[in-house]
């Protein structure tokens, strides 16, 4: 339960401040510190499940989305060690997936691609595993591509939460896990249209809208211009 009391805690020997009961990512971001993350998304309870936004709290990595900042806390958002750490994830994410960004829709406008520009990442360590997904466009105005989903779950919270309508789901599991549409007819038995909160909550190219790609263009896309989190960064004053 959140209170009005304010406490001090420190991100990176930067004295901040909080209100009790934030979580460490809410008062990060009110004090102009970017943390990275995926599936947390600010109006929507957060799902702690990407692990992107990891920090060092009193010396334990904990998820920030899910971690209460506490007065007096010493949190570490940029040692080597945790960098080293959210670069392994989105390796992690790039490779069990089949994510081709030069020929994305959602290229310059996905959070995954910023993040790892961010993190200033080259070349995953890991070996790609080229998954078979499948591809779900049988509704008129919607498709659900499987290769670039991360798993992320902001869209089934979103549907459930924001949209009221339990429409996406998980199925499968270990690495066979994907996402779904609640009927056996795919994405056009159920009713989801274009301008739901589920759809705008996807971070990459996984849900996207038909007849939209490649409108806006290179140069003028979402992390163009700035990198991922300036918006939060800028808030800073001193």
């Amino acid at each position: 339960m959140m209170t009005s009391e304010k406490i001090t805690f420190y991100i990176d020997e930067i004295e901040c401040t909080a209100t009790q009961g934030q979580s460490i990512l809410e008062a990060a971001d009110e004090n102009g510190v970017y943390i990275p993350r995926l599936c947390h998304q600010p109006d929507l309870l957060p799902g702690g499940s990407c692990r992107v936004c990891t920090v060092s709290a009193n010396g334990r990595n904990q998820a920030a989305c899910t971690t209460p900042v506490a007065n007096d806390m010493i949190i570490e958002n940029g040692s080597e060690e945790i960098l080293d750490l959210r670069r392994a994830v989105i390796e992690m994410l790039f490779i069990e997936g089949n994510h081709y960004c030069p020929m994305c829709e959602r290229s310059g406008n996905c959070e995954l691609q910023a993040i790892a520009y961010r993190l200033k990442i080259l070349a995953p360590r890991f070996p790609f595993m080229f998954p078979s997904r499948k591809l779900d466009a049988t509704h008129p105005g919607i498709f659900i591509d499987g290769n670039r989903c991360i798993q992320c779950g902001r869209c089934v919270r979103a549907a459930q939460q924001i949209d009221k309508k339990p429409i996406l789901g998980f199925i499968g599991r270990g690495g066979a896990v994907r996402i779904k549409a609640s009927s056996t007819e795919g994405l056009k038995g159920v009713d989801i249209s274009p301008d739901d909160a589920c759809v705008k909550a996807c971070p990459v190219g996984a849900i996207i809208v038909k007849d939209t790609a490649y409108r806006k263009p290179i140069g003028e896309r979402m992390f163009d211009k700035q990198p991922i989190g300036s918006e939060i960064e800028a808030r800073r004053t001193s």
